[in-house]
């Protein structure tokens, strides 16, 4: 393994006061755009170098796999990338070995201690999951798309398959209530998932008739009561507008990916 240059200040660590009742048997990390090499667009936004960790986003592959070193230094294995398509599909993280083949899904869950669940985003909404009786996590994927389809209920279903109990709930950085500026056809389909629950979620855009400010963190806590989950914490973090911290690709369209993950120790 390699030493990492990368500093717990780059870092947003739930585990320290974010996430209380993350039971101890857990590891958590969520990584910002800073502590990595890449440049360009893919900077830390102030000059220095970014913790891009996409490699389809056009960036430097070596810069890619430099900073993917880095955050694999500071894990116990390596994270279970998996391929994103904004749906509710929910991957075992053993499955996914490095070098071969991709497992598409916008989720993954834990059950063995080393297996690393990872997510990538820049604005969707990144969740992670552990059962309070410390024997499966969880991590989803959820852009507006997933989030109305399902993707989180399916993850705390796919947990419960696995041994479940009581589950908790962080809400990683995303576009916030303030920036996420969306259509009519979104409102529509969270009005399908959700009947009569979403009104307050959804704020008209002043003079642009038609367009709305949704608030994902509250639709995320919406969605998660429907199925149980009441301890969430966490959503706090604007990809949109922490343009120092966070990849954006709402605000700046060639960007990078963060990544959130979670294991079992």
């Amino acid at each position: 393994m390699v030493e990492s240059d990368l500093q717990d200040a780059d870092l947003i660590h739930p585990a320290r006061g974010l996430w209380p009742d993350l039971p101890d048997a857990f590891g958590a990390l969520a990584t910002t755009r800073r502590g990595g090499v890449s440049t360009g667009p893919y900077g830390d936004g102030r000059d220095g170098g970014g913790l891009n960790l996409g490699r389809h986003v056009n960036d430097d592959l070596e810069a890619v796999e430099a900073n993917r070193a880095r955050l694999r230094a500071r894990l116990p294995g390596p994270p279970a990338w998996i391929g994103q398509v904004h749906g509710a599909d929910v991957v075992d993280a053993a499955t996914v070995q490095p070098g071969g083949p991709v497992r598409m899904g916008d989720a993954s869950i834990a059950t063995v201690p080393g297996v690393v669940c990872a997510i990538l985003t820049a604005d969707c909404l990144p969740v992670l999951f552990a059962d309070l009786g410390g024997k499966v996590a969880g991590a989803a994927h959820a852009g507006w798309r997933g989030l109305a389809g399902g993707v989180l209920g399916q993850t705390v279903a796919a947990m419960r398959a696995a041994g479940a109990g009581e589950i908790t709930a962080w809400l990683g950085p995303a576009i916030g209530r303030d920036a996420f500026e969306v259509g009519a056809d979104v409102l529509d389909a969270f009005e399908a998932a959700l009947p009569g629950q979403v009104e307050d979620a959804f704020r008209p855009y002043p003079g642009r008739p038609g367009k709305y400010l949704a608030d994902m963190f509250l639709l995320a806590r919406r969605m998660l009561a429907r199925d149980g989950i009441t301890r969430v914490h966490g959503g706090d973090r604007c990809t949109a507008t922490e343009a120092d911290w966070f990849y954006s690709y709402r605000r700046d369209g060639v960007t990078g990916r963060q990544a959130s993950l979670i294991w079992l120790k």
